[in-house]
């Protein structure tokens, strides 16, 4: 039987494969994240859905960032929750420049898909990434 964690580990795949379609495969359509303010491209902020989270989250970052997130520590907790620790690695387009910023990911999973999300990350290594 698949657990939470099996699911997040999928959308780190998809990331780093750059997989859209994966990544909607793996959310649940009442999907909700929270990503850190001061994130660029309008990537920060309260998102709803897997559609509008892939264009204004994701697909934004992904357009300015050749990036995706690494983990590195995994913890579930008896209530389901699921806390992923890494780095997001790359560097910026437009500038060239790599960036490499810490991440803590908490997660939740529901009726098998991922519904949940709130994002912390160093957001001044992403911005310094595409300062010129």
């Amino acid at each position: 039987m698949e657990t939470a964690s099996d699911r997040v580990r999928g959308f780190y795949a998809a990331t780093q494969a750059a997989d859209a379609a994966a990544i909607l495969a793996l959310l649940h359509p009442d999907f909700e994240a929270h990503t850190a303010p001061g994130l660029p491209c309008g990537a920060g902020g309260l998102f709803h859905g897997p559609e509008e989270t892939l264009k204004n989250v994701w697909g934004a970052v992904f357009m300015e960032f050749d990036t995706a997130p690494y983990d590195e520590t995994w913890h579930e907790t008896a209530d389901g929750l699921v806390v992923v620790t890494g780095h997001y690695r790359g560097s910026a387009r437009s500038t060239g420049r790599a960036h490499e910023a810490e991440f803590v990911h908490l997660w939740r999973v529901t009726d098998g898909r991922i519904s949940w999300l709130h994002q912390y990350t160093d957001t001044a290594r992403w911005q310094d990434a595409l300062a010129s």
